[in-house]
């Protein structure tokens, strides 16, 4: 069965714009690119970006469908900072336990830079559930 995250591939109009964005900017690290696409990595997740000058710039929130990535809470204030040095659009305001800052990539992606885990969040919501939460006991698969 599946055991976990293997690799996101995100489809981009300009390589180059993009490898400036992921690259330069968020300082993910390259490890090689070809003529249509790059392989990065962010930590241990692998990402490909793949070059389709065919796609459209996606309409600012489109759905709630969005990539988190992890940062600690004392980089939050520098990254703010470099966002907004960039002129990098925010695409929705964190109501949500613990730090988080919403951003759009070059192609319209929906990102998130986000500190806390799953344990951290799971608390929270055992504090103030949301409407019809529940938590099935392990091994229960009836939810």
């Amino acid at each position: 069965m599946l055991t976990g995250m293997n690799h996101l591939t995100l489809a981009v109009a300009d390589l180059d714009r993009s490898l400036h964005f992921y690259h330069d900017i968020l300082k993910m690290t390259l490890h090689t690119r070809w003529k249509y696409g790059a392989y990065l990595t962010c930590g241990e997740l692998w990402i490909c970006l793949s070059a389709d000058p065919e796609i459209i710039h996606r309409p600012i929130h489109q759905g709630y469908t969005h990539y988190a990535f992890t940062l600690p809470p004392e980089q939050f204030p520098a990254f703010r900072s470099l966002l907004a040095a960039h002129q990098i659009t925010l695409w929705k305001r964190n109501r949500s336990e613990g730090d988080s800052v919403y951003f759009l990539d070059p192609d319209g992606h929906q990102l998130e830079a986000h500190s806390g885990g799953i344990q951290q969040r799971l608390d929270a919501c055992r504090e103030a559930p949301y409407e019809e939460m529940i938590f099935p006991a392990p091994g229960q698969i009836n939810v």
